[in-house]
């Protein structure tokens, strides 16, 4: 009988534990489209090009209409449990961390830096626009949950609420997204399933700098064989730190090594024998680790957004 009680305690653990940890964190954010056709938009230098991006500082000092959309959406996820990320705090923040160390020259995207800062598991893009008949009013919207680590789409929903007398934007919105949210979160949930079992995607690119003395074709001796440095990375490190080994080597040179679809594990190592919450900035340092602590070869590390760590040999 006292077996039965701690294996039906474990089992109560373990799924509240993970019950709870399935939710994927959202934050909610204009669409493109909505951001473009409201010139909420600013111009990021990318290494000589000039690529167009929401300017979500200036929407949402701006624009009431779209804080009081915001918050509904929020308070309609968060009413089904989704933990939220806000907007506007994690651009206050990035404000605040750019003034503190005089960031402002970093070549990196705007929306690289926000969720590389606010880390949500799933950015929500929300489009709406106001149809008006007469005195009765409706809206027609479209969400979009984007993966923030592949920035690919993983659910979707759109339609037209019915005509209504009220003039509050945010109260049309729900009503016209409430027949819609659950098919929605449902897409989400099963995403996000598919995440715990299969790993984080992400992608891992490795070069070699101009001035360094090797490449990756360079030959090393390790657990007592004689491999290249390419092969010690792709046959060795990276199936042992893959969820069930899933990766695709894209490109394969004495120079670039490209992995696509790699999937690393959601938690790991911290490095003392605990636990931590994995990215892939924190998995390329153990990367980075074992070809420094093994092989004695330096790297330095750098991340495009979330889903993608890049490694210099030096």
């Amino acid at each position: 009988m006292r077996r039965i009680y701690i294996v039906s305690a474990m089992m109560l653990i373990v799924c509240c534990v993970y019950g709870q940890a399935k939710k994927p964190s959202i934050m909610v954010v204009p669409s493109d489209d909505w951001c473009t056709s409201h010139d909420y938009v600013m111009t990021f230098d990318n290494q000589g090009d000039a690529i167009t991006v929401p300017d979500y500082s200036k929407a949402l000092l701006e624009n009431g209409e779209l804080n009081s959309v915001i918050s509904k959406i929020g308070e309609m996820m968060a009413e089904r449990d989704f933990p939220l990320v806000d907007l506007k705090s994690q651009m206050d923040k990035i404000i605040k961390d750019q003034a503190r160390t005089n960031m402002k020259g970093v070549n990196k995207s705007p929306i690289d830096v926000l969720n590389e800062t606010a880390k949500a598991d799933i950015v929500l893009k929300v489009y709406w626009k106001v149809n008006q008949v007469g005195p009765k009013k409706s809206v027609t919207f479209r969400l979009q949950g984007v993966d923030s680590y592949t920035l690919k789409q993983r659910a979707a929903a759109s339609g037209t609420g019915k005509q209504s007398f009220t003039a509050e934007v945010s109260v049309l919105l729900e009503e016209a997204v409430l027949a819609y949210l659950d098919s929605f979160n449902s897409q989400l949930m099963s995403y996000f399933e598919d995440v715990f079992a299969k790993g984080r995607e992400g992608a891992l690119v490795l070069l070699v700098d101009e001035m360094s003395d090797i490449d990756f074709n360079e030959t090393y001796t390790f657990k007592g064989r004689s491999a290249s440095l390419k092969d010690i990375i792709n046959r060795y490190w990276m199936p042992r730190n893959t969820v069930k080994g899933r990766f695709q080597l894209n490109q394969n040179s004495e120079n670039v090594l490209q992995f696509s679809q790699v999937r690393i594990p959601l938690y790991g190592d911290d490095g003392w024998g605990g636990q931590m919450a994995y990215d892939f900035e924190t998995w390329g340092g153990n990367l980075r680790q074992f070809l420094s602590d093994s092989l004695q070869v330096q790297c330095d590390i750098q991340t495009k957004g979330l889903g993608e760590v890049e490694l210099t040999i030096k």
